[in-house]
């Protein structure tokens, strides 16, 4: 009995892994949040699905630990990698009252790398991947951390930059980090990476900060080193000065 908590990528066939294919097609059931089990349910059809909705994630572990204390091999699905910002670290701190099941993470490609891909190579040199979702990370927390990565001169990559309830929490980032950065800091973004109705584009952090991101754009925000060469966003690592 195996529970393989598995990170899909961002949705399309040809950016998942080999060992993500492979660990969902050798279960028994899939479970995942019903987004990410509609984004599936196209590769693998055959499969057996069971959903939960968005804010039930203790829920939806929790039936896939007891499917696997069951007998079964059981696929937990998560978008992005499975130990960031994914299920797995939750499914080690849910498994205490499951020690026969083995947990087995299954890395994927995060937004932040698939994404960056997308515009260019913004992600060449040092940075920083935050959420601006506060419904688990208190926001003063939150601030702290855009305040260091901004102070630090780091490329910085924002996950859920806005949603319905929280619209301008991306015109706040973008304030903090002007305290820190210049307005015509070359920032990107990336919306639907990898899936129907993609699209990208480049700006500077004073458009940015008006920019009307949604929970399904990844945001990037470039260090003083970061450019753009060719209309793409590049952030130099500093080889052509060795």
């Amino acid at each position: 009995m195996k529970l393989y908590v598995v990170g899909f990528g961002c949705g399309s066939y040809e950016n998942m892994t080999h060992e993500a294919e492979n660990a969902i097609k050798s279960s028994d059931a899939v479970v995942g949040y019903t987004v990410y089990a509609e984004l599936m349910k196209k590769y693998f059809p055959e499969k057996e699905f069971h959903t939960t909705g968005m804010r039930q994630e203790k829920e939806r572990v929790k039936l896939a630990l007891e499917m696997a204390a069951s007998g079964k091999n059981i696929s937990l699905i998560c978008s992005g990698d499975s130990t960031v910002y994914g299920m797995a670290g939750l499914a080690y701190e849910l498994s205490a009252k499951y020690p026969e099941v083995e947990i087995q993470p299954v890395s994927g490609v995060t937004a932040a790398l698939s994404g960056g891909a997308v515009l260019g190579a913004p992600l060449t040199h040092d940075f920083a991947v935050i959420s601006l979702s506060d419904l688990l990370t208190p926001g003063d927390k939150i601030e702290k951390r855009l305040r260091c990565a901004a102070e630090a001169d780091l490329t910085i990559v924002l996950y859920n930059p806005a949603s319905h309830k929280r619209p301008d929490h991306l015109k706040k980032a973008c304030e903090i980090i002007l305290e820190y950065r210049s307005g015509n800091t070359v920032c990107g973004y990336v919306r639907n990476i990898g899936r129907e109705g993609e699209e990208s584009g480049v700006m500077t952090l004073n458009e940015l900060k008006d920019f009307p991101a949604d929970m399904f754009t990844t945001v990037y925000i470039g260090n003083s080193e970061t450019k753009i060469i060719n209309g793409r966003m590049v952030t130099p690592r500093g080889y052509k000065n060795v």
